[in-house]
């Protein structure tokens, strides 16, 4: 499965972004997907995660509220709609896939996109 992830940029606290995750080569439909972020000098941090049909979607406690993910199986692709962004945001955005996660392990997820910057200034 290749993943190609888009979307980031540089916006103010309090903007809105949206990020997409396309997927490739594999069967999209059957495997868990996963969003992920790294800040400089810190570990991979899991943000939300969506089953395979969509029915069962996890957050980080930290975006809980401000972020929604979401999955069109038709079209391979994997989002993640971020509100109301903090400085604290502010990381490189990875999308990951997987059979079988437990969501927030990111060791579960064998596959993972080149990662996309968003930068939130104060």
């Amino acid at each position: 499965v290749q993943l190609q992830a888009s979307g980031g940029g540089l916006v103010q606290a309090g903007d809105s972004l949206r990020l997409s995750c396309v997927a490739s080569g594999g069967t999209f439909s059957s495997v868990t997907m996963g969003w992920f972020r790294q800040a400089p000098g810190k570990e991979r941090e899991f943000v939300a995660g969506i089953r395979p049909a969509g029915g069962i979607i996890y957050y980080g406690d930290s975006v809980k509220g401000r972020f929604t993910i979401s999955r069109d199986n038709a079209r391979n692709t994997v989002s993640l709609q971020m509100h109301s962004l903090k400085t604290e945001d502010t990381a490189v955005y990875y999308c990951g896939a997987g059979v079988g996660v437990f969501f927030s392990r990111t060791s579960d997820y064998p596959y993972w996109g080149q990662g996309t910057l968003v930068t939130v200034s104060s």
